[in-house]
């Protein structure tokens, strides 16, 4: 990658799945990641498999603590890149959670644990970062939904609520933006993850795993990603949809 097309990205919840392989992918096509998560055990070893490839391609990778629940701390998380590297570039906010459930099972603890992380983690990250954007004449913002943001299934209404949500703060953050700021949505169809193991309804755990018989790699949604951060400055990727061909 040509050196003044690296950029400083930011990767939320990189510890593991579309996080990771996004801060990994990036780091190696040449960009400077910073990625954030609460599990710096995992962040650590992202690092260290990737470090010497970063380098290499003339990027590099670091590994920040990182709750995006805390408002404070996602704004401590974007200022202390702006003061390391000069700039931000890039903030992928990737960080998700997605316990589902029926309704009638009542969960109301994981109902709240995915607004908090779904959504009130998506607006502390562009309320950090706009700003930032704004000053310095220009950034992406990148927000990764899913394919539940476009349809509802039987125990995926709160989560399926929390991505459509995320989807519409995202096309609102495009309309509101100075066209300086770029936006993209990008929603995953069923991608191997940690996810489906936080489900802890029988039913529900039962059924995610026939509905995930059929599931693309997390790499996939990466090169997603770095495609839309490779577009000219004038080109705005809005939103890409990607699922596994058998996925209908």
């Amino acid at each position: 990658m040509p050196e003044n097309r690296s950029k400083i990205v930011l990767v939320t919840g990189a510890s593991s799945g579309i996080g990771e392989a996004v801060a990994a992918r990036l780091a190696r096509e040449g960009h400077q990641v910073v990625a954030g998560a609460r599990r710096t055990d995992r962040l650590e070893q992202l690092v260290e498999r990737t470090r010497d490839e970063a380098k290499a391609a003339g990027g590099g990778i670091e590994a920040v603590r990182l709750d995006v629940t805390d408002r404070a701390d996602v704004a401590s998380f974007v200022e202390a890149a702006r003061t390391r590297h000069g700039r931000v570039d890039v903030l992928v906010n990737n960080a998700g959670v997605m316990p589902l459930s029926r309704l009638d099972s009542l969960l109301v603890q994981e109902w709240d644990r995915m607004l908090d992380v779904n959504v009130r983690g998506l607006l502390h990250g562009i309320a950090a970062a706009l700003p930032v954007f704004t000053a310095q004449g220009g950034g992406h913002f990148v927000t990764v939904a899913s394919i539940g943001a476009h349809q509802v299934v039987p125990t995926s209404a709160v989560y399926s609520g929390t991505k459509y949500a995320a989807w519409a703060i995202t096309e609102g953050l495009r309309q509101e933006s100075d066209p300086s700021i770029r936006v993209t949505t990008i929603s995953p169809g069923v991608v191997t993850s940690e996810l489906a193991g936080t489900i802890t309804e029988h039913g529900a755990a039962e059924a995610m795993r026939t509905y995930r018989a059929h599931a693309i790699e997390p790499d996939a949604i990466a090169r997603a990603i770095s495609y839309a951060l490779a577009q000219p400055d004038d080109v705005d990727v809005n939103e890409i949809i990607v699922r596994p061909t058998r996925q209908r």
